[in-house]
């Protein structure tokens, strides 16, 4: 049976991403923080990996004409109302998702995916111009992390999270989230960054090992926020609280023997 007219819509969100089998990152951490922040998820598979939380095994592109036909196949039937952009390799699969998402207007979180918790490469070196220059202009939030900064700016990594901010904005997005998990002391500090201001979100570290997904789930989660119509840094701030909570409950899910993954439904069951 065909919808009514008249039922109200739910809030959609589609991520485009590599496929974790371990279940902890990629696409499958991006629909469950899409669920656990009561939107719709679709979703564009770029790669397949053999992974545990452990390590990654083996890595298969999806081919770029394949992505190109789940994106059309998507955004030709459903509304969405953000993108999470994660994982994509290679320049053709950049090249495939950039010609597909050409005629979207919604936002878009690009987490620019480098390396995995494990430390294998998911982004191929002459990848990283061209995802510079295809997807970079398009992203209404770029949310790197440290070393994923450095390589983007290639030579600025001395700077302040701040101005790695600011030189970034020069390099086409809307706005930054500068994340700190990756740097050292009591506090983890991320900045919003963008042409007019810049907000500090603070938490403070949790002493776990399980972590894994902590990128993808963020930034997945703000593009929830997105898509149901909040403000850029309220969006942040609900996604902010809710992996804090993620990553405190996480040691009680006990999967796996490395980097486990964060507790996505804390919220609702234990």
């Amino acid at each position: 049976m065909l919808k009514s007219d008249n039922q109200k819509p739910v809030a959609t969100a589609l991520t485009i991403a590599g496929s974790d089998s371990g279940g902890g990152a990629g696409i499958q951490a991006d629909l469950k923080s899409f669920s656990a922040h009561g939107v719709y998820g679709a979703s564009v598979i770029t790669a397949v990996t053999a992974q545990n939380t452990r390590l990654v095994i083996k890595v298969e592109a999806i081919s770029p004409a394949m992505i190109r036909a789940q994106i059309d196949a998507v955004l030709s039937d459903i509304r969405i109302d953000a993108i999470k952009i994660g994982m994509l390799a290679t320049p053709a699969v950049i090249d495939a998702v950039a010609d597909g998402l050409a005629d979207f207007r919604g936002p878009i979180v690009l987490d620019p995916v480098m390396v995995a918790k494990s430390g294998d490469a998911l982004l191929q070196d002459d990848a990283v111009s061209c995802l510079i220059d295809r997807l970079l202009p398009r992203a209404s939030l770029l949310t790197p992390n440290i070393p994923e900064a450095e390589r983007l700016l290639s030579g600025k990594g001395d700077l302040p999270p701040q101005d790695q901010g600011k030189a970034l904005l020069a390099l086409g997005p809307a706005a930054i989230l500068m994340k700190g998990g990756h740097a050292d002391g009591a506090v983890c500090h991320d900045y919003l960054v963008t042409e007019s201001q810049i907000i500090g979100f603070d938490a403070p570290r949790i002493d776990t090992g399980n972590t894994h997904g902590t990128g993808c789930s963020l930034s997945s989660a703000i593009a929830a926020g997105l898509a149901k119509n909040l403000a850029l840094d309220d969006a942040i701030g609900t996604a902010h609280q809710w992996l804090h909570g993620s990553i405190k409950a996480a040691d009680q899910l006990g999967i796996g023997q490395g980097h486990g993954p964060v507790h996505h439904f804390h919220q609702f069951w234990r």
